[in-house]
């Protein structure tokens, strides 16, 4: 096998399968993945909106959230339009250039990483809360919401540097078929003609550094708050507690139950057809469900929801 030197590719595009397996049912998929998305965009700029117009909502807690639904319309917006064009048969909406490829590759993992971090600065807000309340306002205040954010960002933005530049590095001089609905690593790795051990490390890695790291702060976050909520001798107050955290813990569970089965195993061996449903479920249906999770489980969401659609509101537009 020949050494692998820069700009060695062979293969100026892609071709991306999608579900094409599933030809029978392309309209009904593509009504159901349309119907998804177009929720996902919705549900994601309400809360977005809804916290920027009320005041009860300024909180940290819902600084994070908005910074959530930026993240979950990105999420969905770098893959699902492409994805529904191929399933219309658009001229040229299964293929995608090399370096378009790389850069979807690179911005789906960027977001993801993103959302990880995120989630984690939302446990250690809700551990504040919950464990700290006299000292909330001096641990969590808008300088350390800030910082936080943006750490979350840049610790995103990093973290596919290094794999994306190594799969530049990778020979593709074969089929240019990708049996997936868009350039994920793992079906990207099975078209390699060169060795992919030095890449499928790197992804090892880095995926488990970014998943354990996040999650060990989630779960230490967790730890002290059912901790403290057990030292709670009132039923009440301990159920008052908790609903503060439901909702993200619903979401947590949701978001890494499916990306700790994708990621923390990158053989190339694995099962496409399985990981192309799973990449669905945490790609498109997670993103929906969540500002659902947020509205259903949060009072305060829900007030703010009805103040916005009361009439009283209209009447002041108008």
């Amino acid at each position: 096998m020949q050494p692998d030197t820069a700009n060695q590719t062979h293969t100026a595009e892609f071709v991306l399968v999608g579900f094409a397996e599933l030809r029978e049912t392309r309209l009904f998929l593509f009504s159901l993945f349309l119907t998804m998305y177009l929720l996902t965009l919705v549900e994601n700029l309400a809360i977005i909106v809804l916290v920027r117009l009320d005041h009860r909502l300024h909180r940290p807690m819902y600084f994070f959230l908005t910074h959530l639904s930026c993240l979950e319309i990105g999420y969905t917006s770098v893959t699902v339009p492409k994805m529904l064009a191929g399933f219309l048969g658009v001229a040229g909406s299964q293929r995608i250039s090399y370096a378009g490829c790389l850069t979807q590759l690179f911005v789906f993992t960027f977001l993801g990483a993103t959302e990880c971090f995120l989630l984690a600065a939302m446990a250690y807000d809700r551990y504040v809360a919950v464990c700290l309340p006299l000292r909330y306002a001096a641990l969590v205040s808008w300088g350390t919401c800030v910082r936080l954010a943006a750490a979350c960002w840049l610790g995103g933005f990093l973290t596919p540097v290094l794999p994306v530049y190594l799969m530049s590095r990778l020979r593709f001089c074969g089929p240019n078929v990708i049996d997936h609905f868009f350039c994920d690593a793992s079906p990207l790795l099975a078209l390699a003609c060169s060795d992919v051990s030095l890449k499928e490390t790197a992804d090892l890695l880095v995926s488990l550094a970014v998943l354990l790291a996040s999650s060990a702060v989630i779960a230490a976050s967790y730890g002290r708050i059912v901790w403290t909520l057990l030292r709670i001798r009132a039923a009440a107050e301990r159920r008052k507690a908790f609903s503060t955290c439901a909702a993200h813990l619903t979401v947590v569970s949701l978001f890494y139950g499916t990306l700790f089965f994708m990621y923390a195993r990158t053989r190339v061996a694995s099962c496409i057809s399985f990981n192309k449903v799973v990449s669905v479920f945490y790609a498109i249906v997670t993103p929906m469900l969540n500002p659902l999770i947020y509205s259903l489980r949060n009072r305060e969401v829900n007030a703010a929801l009805g103040r916005a659609f009361s009439c009283r509101s209209w009447k002041a537009l108008i």
